[in-house]
């Protein structure tokens, strides 16, 4: 069990679980499976950490989609992003940084399109998306050559996230259209991703953009 996937029970996490292998997985979630012994119900901004010694790999899934005009978010909507994005990756990464680096690991974090493109409505995602950015070109210079750090940034992905952006025909066909390949992004698009950065060992301090090519395509 070398690959620890923090949110791994939904989504794009359990994606990643299903490319990696559960075997190789461990997985922490608020809902975890107590019945499956790689399976831990931990919230980790308040709860303790499992020792893992073989740990070579950490990947942070944990979002949000809280999208609101900038004058109506509150202080708490601001905090609550970092506290889910930022905050809970910091806790498990500072937790882990001896034994990641005694193995020669590495680290995939998960920001968004939205940081390189700018769009309305996005300010408290991009604040804490924008400081996952930061960090991991941060560790991935601090941390060589003994952990690779990465990030993936999505654009929309069809996730239980993101559910109330495509909770209709005209709302999901709208944002297929907006991609130039035409379709929102998979978990398993995301996954791929993920498994690459694992992977190849030549590879820090990089944003991989998997974003259908909405970030550097312009569509005439």
């Amino acid at each position: 069990m070398n690959h620890l996937i923090i949110g791994g029970n939904s989504g794009i996490g359990n994606a990643v679980v299903e490319a990696l292998g559960e075997s190789n997985c461990i997985i922490f979630s608020r809902r975890g499976d107590e019945s499956a012994s790689n399976h831990y119900k931990i919230n980790v901004l308040t709860d303790e950490f499992p020792e893992l010694p073989t740990l070579k790999s950490i990947v942070y899934c944990p979002g949000t989609i809280q999208l609101k005009p900038f004058h109506r978010l509150s202080e708490e909507d601001f905090l609550n992003d970092l506290q889910t994005n930022v905050i809970g990756a910091i806790k498990v990464l500072q937790f882990y940084q001896k034994t990641l680096k005694s193995n020669n690991g590495n680290v995939v974090l998960f920001s968004t399109i939205a940081i390189s493109q700018g769009m309305g409505f996005h300010s408290s995602i991009a604040v804490s998306k924008g400081a996952i950015e930061g960090l991991m070109k941060s560790l991935a210079a601090e941390w060589a050559p003994f952990v690779r750090v990465n990030c993936i940034a999505p654009s929309l992905t069809d996730t239980p996230l993101a559910q109330d952006l495509l909770n209709t025909e005209q709302k999901r066909e709208g944002a297929n259209n907006r991609h130039p390949l035409k379709r929102i992004g998979t978990p398993v698009d995301i996954a791929q991703g993920v498994q690459f950065l694992i992977e190849n060992s030549w590879v820090t301090g990089q944003i991989i953009h998997i974003d259908g090519g909405l970030s550097s395509i312009k569509m005439l």
